[in-house]
């Protein structure tokens, strides 16, 4: 009787373990999107090069994430998007990492 139990639970714990640690991973490639947008952003308003910024933005970025800059005649905009990761890949983009952060641009007179 215990067996049978016993086969059905191990399934089941093994779900919500993977999806424990797909969650775990989602919300730490999150804080890398939000590090990775406002490094990028910040470097872009103090006037460094683009390309090395979005350089910089990409190392912290997770692996895979797009990193879209916005430049203005006040700002910078920066956005910085990862794909789900497999165990949460089934709800699509609602599970995807994002970030946007602006910075005002500090290489422009008042």
């Amino acid at each position: 009787m215990a067996t049978a139990e016993f086969a059905v639970a191990i399934p089941a714990l093994l779900l919500v373990v993977l999806l424990s640690l797909s969650a775990v991973t989602t919300v730490v490639d999150q804080v890398r999107c939000v590090d990775a947008a406002r490094a990028t952003a910040r470097l872009l308003a103090r006037g460094d090069a683009e390309t090395g910024a979005v350089a910089e933005g990409r190392r912290l970025a997770p692996d895979g994430a797009t990193v879209v800059v916005a430049m203005r005649a006040d700002d910078v905009s920066v956005r910085v998007a990862s794909p789900p990761r497999a165990g949460l890949g089934w709800l699509g983009s609602r599970a995807s990492p994002t970030a946007t952060a602006v910075a005002a641009r500090e290489d422009t007179p008042p």
